[in-house]
Protein backbone atom coordinates (compact mmCIF):
# COMPACT_ATOMS: atom_id res chain seq x y z
CA UNK A 1 0.00 0.00 0.00
CA UNK A 2 1.49 3.66 -1.06
CA UNK A 3 2.09 6.12 1.49
CA UNK A 4 -0.78 8.22 -0.05
CA UNK A 5 -3.03 5.79 0.81
CA UNK A 6 -2.43 5.17 3.98
CA UNK A 7 -4.20 5.60 6.92
CA UNK A 8 -1.41 6.94 8.70
CA UNK A 9 1.37 5.79 10.58
CA UNK A 10 1.93 3.45 14.23
CA UNK A 11 5.20 3.32 15.77
CA UNK A 12 5.61 -0.14 17.53
CA UNK A 13 8.44 -0.44 19.88
CA UNK A 14 9.57 -4.03 20.26
CA UNK A 15 11.26 -3.92 23.98
CA UNK A 16 15.07 -5.97 23.91
CA UNK A 17 13.78 -8.12 21.27
CA UNK A 18 17.59 -10.28 21.49
CA UNK A 19 17.10 -10.36 25.10
CA UNK A 20 13.22 -11.25 26.07
CA UNK A 21 11.89 -13.23 23.20
CA UNK A 22 12.63 -16.93 23.45
CA UNK A 23 9.24 -18.62 23.42
CA UNK A 24 8.31 -16.80 20.00
CA UNK A 25 7.41 -13.87 21.40
CA UNK A 26 8.76 -11.34 18.20
CA UNK A 27 5.56 -12.90 16.65
CA UNK A 28 3.49 -10.55 18.40
CA UNK A 29 5.10 -7.46 16.77
CA UNK A 30 4.87 -9.36 13.51
CA UNK A 31 1.54 -9.64 13.43
CA UNK A 32 0.38 -6.20 14.42
CA UNK A 33 2.39 -4.91 11.58
CA UNK A 34 0.78 -7.23 9.51
CA UNK A 35 -2.53 -6.51 10.73
CA UNK A 36 -1.59 -2.91 10.46
CA UNK A 37 -1.04 -2.92 6.69
CA UNK A 38 -4.06 -5.15 5.99
CA UNK A 39 -6.38 -2.14 8.14
CA UNK A 40 -4.66 -0.01 5.58
CA UNK A 41 -2.45 2.12 7.99
CA UNK A 42 1.66 2.24 8.31
CA UNK A 43 3.77 0.20 10.87
CA UNK A 44 6.83 1.95 11.63
CA UNK A 45 8.51 -1.01 13.94
CA UNK A 46 11.62 0.15 16.54
CA UNK A 47 13.60 -2.66 17.99
CA UNK A 48 14.79 -1.47 21.13
CA UNK A 49 18.00 -3.02 22.99
CA UNK A 50 20.18 -1.58 26.00
CA UNK A 51 21.97 1.51 25.16
CA UNK A 52 19.60 2.39 22.33
CA UNK A 53 18.34 5.70 22.24
CA UNK A 54 14.51 5.66 22.39
CA UNK A 55 12.44 6.54 19.63
CA UNK A 56 10.87 9.77 18.70
CA UNK A 57 7.85 8.21 18.47
CA UNK A 58 5.82 5.22 20.69
CA UNK A 59 2.05 4.48 19.54
CA UNK A 60 2.40 1.25 20.98
CA UNK A 61 5.08 -1.52 23.37
CA UNK A 62 5.60 -4.75 23.15
CA UNK A 63 8.11 -7.02 25.02
CA UNK A 64 8.57 -10.87 25.87
CA UNK A 65 9.87 -13.89 27.85
CA UNK A 66 13.26 -14.05 28.73
CA UNK A 67 15.64 -16.27 30.66
CA UNK A 68 17.04 -15.04 33.68
CA UNK A 69 20.23 -14.16 32.19
CA UNK A 70 17.98 -11.82 29.87
CA UNK A 71 16.40 -10.44 32.50
CA UNK A 72 19.44 -9.32 34.01
CA UNK A 73 20.90 -7.97 30.64
CA UNK A 74 18.05 -5.78 30.19
CA UNK A 75 18.17 -4.25 34.18
CA UNK A 76 20.63 -1.59 34.11
CA UNK A 77 18.69 0.20 30.42
CA UNK A 78 15.38 -0.42 32.01
CA UNK A 79 16.36 1.51 34.80
CA UNK A 80 17.13 4.54 32.54
CA UNK A 81 14.00 4.26 31.02
CA UNK A 82 11.59 3.33 34.03
CA UNK A 83 10.59 7.09 34.37
CA UNK A 84 9.73 7.25 30.54
CA UNK A 85 7.87 3.71 30.65
CA UNK A 86 5.69 4.71 34.04
CA UNK A 87 4.98 8.00 32.08
CA UNK A 88 3.32 6.28 28.58
CA UNK A 89 1.69 4.11 30.79
CA UNK A 90 -0.10 6.58 32.61
CA UNK A 91 -1.01 8.41 29.36
CA UNK A 92 -2.64 5.52 28.61
CA UNK A 93 -0.14 3.83 25.81
CA UNK A 94 -1.05 0.81 24.92
CA UNK A 95 1.69 -1.88 26.28
CA UNK A 96 1.50 -5.98 25.89
CA UNK A 97 4.53 -7.70 27.80
CA UNK A 98 4.50 -11.20 28.46
CA UNK A 99 6.34 -13.25 30.70
CA UNK A 100 9.64 -11.78 32.01
CA UNK A 101 8.50 -8.28 30.76
CA UNK A 102 5.41 -8.71 32.61
CA UNK A 103 7.53 -9.66 35.85
CA UNK A 104 9.91 -6.68 35.35
CA UNK A 105 6.66 -4.32 34.96
CA UNK A 106 5.48 -5.44 38.43
CA UNK A 107 6.75 -4.53 42.30
CA UNK A 108 9.26 -7.04 42.83
CA UNK A 109 10.02 -10.13 41.60
CA UNK A 110 11.58 -12.81 44.78
CA UNK A 111 13.97 -15.18 43.71
CA UNK A 112 13.81 -18.55 45.55
CA UNK A 113 16.58 -17.73 47.87
CA UNK A 114 14.78 -14.72 48.80
CA UNK A 115 16.42 -11.85 47.40
CA UNK A 116 14.01 -9.41 46.25
CA UNK A 117 14.64 -7.49 42.94
CA UNK A 118 12.47 -4.69 42.64
CA UNK A 119 10.66 -3.61 39.34
CA UNK A 120 9.25 -0.39 37.32
CA UNK A 121 5.67 -0.93 39.42
CA UNK A 122 3.49 -0.39 36.75
CA UNK A 123 1.71 -3.26 37.97
CA UNK A 124 0.93 -4.25 41.17
CA UNK A 125 1.78 -7.44 40.94
CA UNK A 126 4.68 -9.52 43.43
CA UNK A 127 6.23 -12.33 41.27
CA UNK A 128 8.22 -15.15 43.60
CA UNK A 129 10.61 -17.75 41.98
CA UNK A 130 9.99 -21.31 42.60
CA UNK A 131 11.04 -24.70 41.65
CA UNK A 132 7.84 -25.80 39.77
CA UNK A 133 6.88 -24.67 36.44
CA UNK A 134 3.07 -23.88 34.87
CA UNK A 135 3.66 -25.27 31.75
CA UNK A 136 0.47 -25.70 29.21
CA UNK A 137 -1.97 -24.40 26.94
CA UNK A 138 -4.20 -21.95 28.34
CA UNK A 139 -7.75 -20.73 27.89
CA UNK A 140 -9.05 -16.96 29.34
CA UNK A 141 -12.12 -15.01 29.73
CA UNK A 142 -11.13 -11.43 28.89
CA UNK A 143 -12.36 -7.97 28.05
CA UNK A 144 -10.93 -8.88 24.94
CA UNK A 145 -13.06 -12.06 24.36
CA UNK A 146 -11.88 -15.69 25.09
CA UNK A 147 -7.76 -15.50 24.81
CA UNK A 148 -6.01 -18.69 24.52
CA UNK A 149 -2.22 -19.00 24.43
CA UNK A 150 0.75 -21.13 26.24
CA UNK A 151 2.06 -20.42 29.32
CA UNK A 152 5.74 -21.80 30.32
CA UNK A 153 7.01 -19.87 33.56
CA UNK A 154 8.30 -20.58 36.85
CA UNK A 155 7.69 -17.51 38.61
CA UNK A 156 4.14 -17.58 40.84
CA UNK A 157 2.51 -14.16 40.71
CA UNK A 158 0.17 -12.45 43.35
CA UNK A 159 -2.12 -8.94 42.44
CA UNK A 160 -2.25 -6.40 44.62
CA UNK A 161 -5.70 -5.96 46.09
CA UNK A 162 -6.66 -3.33 43.71
CA UNK A 163 -4.93 -4.91 40.66
CA UNK A 164 -7.41 -5.84 37.90
CA UNK A 165 -6.51 -8.98 35.99
CA UNK A 166 -5.87 -9.60 32.04
CA UNK A 167 -8.17 -12.40 32.27
CA UNK A 168 -10.09 -15.25 34.18
CA UNK A 169 -8.46 -18.75 33.66
CA UNK A 170 -10.92 -21.25 32.02
CA UNK A 171 -7.77 -23.83 31.55
CA UNK A 172 -4.39 -23.47 33.04
CA UNK A 173 -2.48 -22.59 35.68
CA UNK A 174 -2.51 -18.85 35.60
CA UNK A 175 -0.70 -16.52 36.92
CA UNK A 176 0.34 -18.94 40.30
CA UNK A 177 -2.52 -22.19 39.49
CA UNK A 178 -4.34 -21.16 42.70
CA UNK A 179 -6.37 -18.30 42.30
CA UNK A 180 -8.32 -18.23 38.91
CA UNK A 181 -5.86 -15.27 37.84
CA UNK A 182 -4.16 -14.36 34.86
CA UNK A 183 -2.02 -11.50 34.09
CA UNK A 184 -2.63 -7.98 35.25
CA UNK A 185 -4.01 -4.48 32.77
CA UNK A 186 -3.73 -1.53 34.38
CA UNK A 187 -5.00 1.72 32.20
CA UNK A 188 -3.75 0.04 28.85
CA UNK A 189 -0.89 -2.06 29.85
CA UNK A 190 -1.04 -5.66 29.83
CA UNK A 191 0.68 -7.97 31.69
CA UNK A 192 0.54 -11.98 30.81
CA UNK A 193 2.04 -15.10 30.84
CA UNK A 194 0.54 -16.17 27.59
CA UNK A 195 3.07 -17.09 24.75
CA UNK A 196 2.10 -18.62 21.42
CA UNK A 197 3.10 -15.80 20.85
CA UNK A 198 -0.19 -14.99 21.44
CA UNK A 199 -1.66 -12.49 19.21
CA UNK A 200 -2.29 -13.99 15.64
CA UNK A 201 -4.48 -16.99 17.27
CA UNK A 202 -6.30 -14.17 18.91
CA UNK A 203 -7.35 -11.33 16.18
CA UNK A 204 -9.69 -9.66 18.93
CA UNK A 205 -6.90 -8.81 21.48
CA UNK A 206 -4.36 -8.14 18.61
CA UNK A 207 -7.20 -5.61 17.27
CA UNK A 208 -8.23 -4.49 20.69
CA UNK A 209 -4.29 -2.84 21.43
CA UNK A 210 -4.29 -1.60 17.39
CA UNK A 211 -7.40 0.70 17.95
CA UNK A 212 -6.28 1.89 21.07
CA UNK A 213 -2.99 2.77 19.63
CA UNK A 214 -4.51 4.17 16.06
CA UNK A 215 -6.91 6.17 17.67
CA UNK A 216 -3.83 7.86 19.80
CA UNK A 217 -1.69 8.18 16.55
CA UNK A 218 -3.85 8.86 14.00
CA UNK A 219 -7.25 10.13 15.90
CA UNK A 220 -9.25 7.49 14.31
CA UNK A 221 -9.96 3.62 13.97
CA UNK A 222 -10.68 2.41 10.59
CA UNK A 223 -10.34 -1.18 10.79
CA UNK A 224 -10.75 -3.00 7.45
CA UNK A 225 -12.32 -6.31 6.38
CA UNK A 226 -9.74 -9.04 7.40
CA UNK A 227 -10.06 -12.59 6.62
CA UNK A 228 -9.42 -14.20 10.03
CA UNK A 229 -10.81 -17.57 8.98
CA UNK A 230 -7.60 -19.41 9.74
CA UNK A 231 -6.78 -17.47 13.01
CA UNK A 232 -10.05 -18.03 14.19
CA UNK A 233 -10.46 -22.00 13.68
CA UNK A 234 -7.09 -22.09 15.26
CA UNK A 235 -8.51 -20.38 18.50
CA UNK A 236 -11.58 -22.55 18.73
CA UNK A 237 -9.97 -25.41 18.11
CA UNK A 238 -7.56 -25.02 21.35
CA UNK A 239 -10.90 -24.31 23.10
CA UNK A 240 -13.09 -26.83 22.03
CA UNK A 241 -10.18 -29.26 22.81
CA UNK A 242 -9.75 -27.93 26.42
CA UNK A 243 -12.93 -26.63 27.81
CA UNK A 244 -15.68 -28.25 25.81
CA UNK A 245 -13.89 -31.65 26.13
CA UNK A 246 -14.92 -31.86 29.69
CA UNK A 247 -11.20 -32.89 30.51
CA UNK A 248 -10.93 -29.13 31.42
CA UNK A 249 -9.10 -27.64 34.63
CA UNK A 250 -12.36 -25.63 35.39
CA UNK A 251 -11.74 -22.93 37.63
Amino acid sequence: MSSTTSKGEVHLVHLYPQEMSIYGDLGNTRCLAARLRWHGYTPVVHNHGPGDPWPERADLLLGGGGQDSGQLRVQDDLAVQADRLRELAAAGTPMLMVCGMYQLLGEAFITAEGARLPGLGILDVTTRGNERRMIGPVVLQTDFGSVVGYENHSGSTVLGSGQAVFGRVRYGQGNNGRDSTEGARVHNVVGTYLHGPVLPANPALADGLLEIACRRATGDWQPAEVDDTVARRAHEAQVSRLVQSGSARRR
